[in-house]
């Protein structure tokens, strides 16, 4: 009977420090708690590289008629919201990447809509356009993608459509608007594609002529190790184009187009990691050879996944954009912000990536 109370007596015990444990482990805990706040809040130690030694992204494609990857379904609120964040990151300049694919467009288009497009819900031409005015950016314009490239590989076939649609839009949008700074032509090659330095020179001529000489850029990829097919299962392919090769082929297109073409902005995707200075130093001593401008689409999306497409490691994009400038680009731009930057985005670790983006730069 004693070993019994004696028993019941410690088991009180027990259960009273028990129930007083989680206020003290509690005290403890934000104690450590604070000191580690304060740490990280102070030290700077946990960085490894050397900080703002890079090219910052300065530009973003809005990528509103999506193909590969899913919409969010954005009004001008949402939009709002992240114009701002692109200007607290330093973002001066937005490219619509493309003002229509196949049948889905971004703006009442008479010619388009006439030719069996759908006609969208909003005017998402005029939105971007004033948030642009609002947030003083600069707004390039994305040529119509009929998808007809897509399917025979010939890109002349944009040119007749896009005659239509660069006069429809510099007459109803360009005049009025502050923002309206210039034109990307939309085709997306990597090789010497049939009729592309036709296709870049006659819409890029006529871009120029209409708006009375504002910039006109195009978007390239090139033909890497990770140039595959995003509806297939591969992540890498075994023939790749070798630097000479792209050399030898991109030569021959600048020189057809340098006198309409502005800038290009190479995709920085295609490539492996230690093949980038290689190619970058190949891309911007072609473009100062023909007087363009040399700009890097620093993707923000990760090509390395078996899912696709997920926002990129930060490591990833931190060595494209340090290549970049080693490589003396004049521009980083993004595909895109959006999507796979933005703290609003549907993907949680986009916004993460914008939060280690501002610690290394330091904004």
């Amino acid at each position: 009977m004693g070993d019994r109370r004696k028993f019941l007596k410690e088991l009180a015990m027990v259960g009273a420090a028990t129930a007083a444990a989680p206020s003290l482990m509690g005290m403890t805990r934000d104690a450590d708690d604070e000191s580690v706040r304060n740490a990280v809040q102070t030290a700077d130690n946990f960085w490894l590289v050397e900080r703002k030694n890079a090219l910052p992204i300065t530009g973003t494609f809005l990528d509103e008629i999506s193909h590969d990857i899913p919409h969010q379904n954005w009004g001008v609120k949402e939009w709002d919201a992240d114009f701002r964040h692109m200007k607290a990151i330093g973002i001066d300049t937005v490219i619509m990447i493309r003002s229509g694919y196949r049948k889905f467009i971004t703006y009442n288009s008479p010619y388009l809509i006439g030719k069996g497009c759908y006609k969208p819900s909003q005017d998402l031409l005029e939105m971007f356009l004033t948030l642009a005015d609002r947030y003083g950016m600069k707004f390039y314009f994305g040529l119509y993608d009929s998808g007809r490239y897509w399917d025979t590989g010939d890109l002349t076939w944009e040119i007749e459509d896009n005659k239509h649609v660069i006069e429809e839009v510099w007459r109803g949008y360009g005049s009025r608007h502050k923002s309206f700074g210039g034109w990307y032509i939309s085709g997306e090659i990597s090789r010497a594609t049939k009729g592309a330095i036709r296709a870049f020179h006659d819409m890029g001529k006529q871009c120029k002529d209409v708006s009375g000489g504002l910039p006109t850029f195009i978007s390239p990829w090139i033909d890497g190790k990770k140039a595959v097919m995003a509806s297939g299962s591969a992540l890498t392919k075994d023939e790749a184009v070798s630097v000479a090769q792209h050399e030898k082929e991109w030569d021959e297109i600048f020189d057809g187009i340098h006198d309409v073409v502005d800038a290009c902005a190479f995709q920085d995707g295609h490539i492996d990691y230690d093949e980038l200075d290689a190619f970058f130093e190949v891309n911007k001593r072609l473009a100062d050879r023909y007087g363009m401008q040399c700009w890097t689409n620093a993707e923000t999306f990760d090509r390395d996944m078996p899912i696709k497409f997920l926002p990129i490691k930060f490591d990833k994009l931190r060595l494209k954009l340090e290549a970049a400038k080693r490589a003396g680009y004049d521009k980083a731009i993004t595909f895109e912000f959006s999507h796979f930057m933005s703290p609003q985005s549907a993907y949680l670790q986009a916004g993460h990536l914008y939060d280690r983006y501002k610690e290394y730069f330091g904004l």
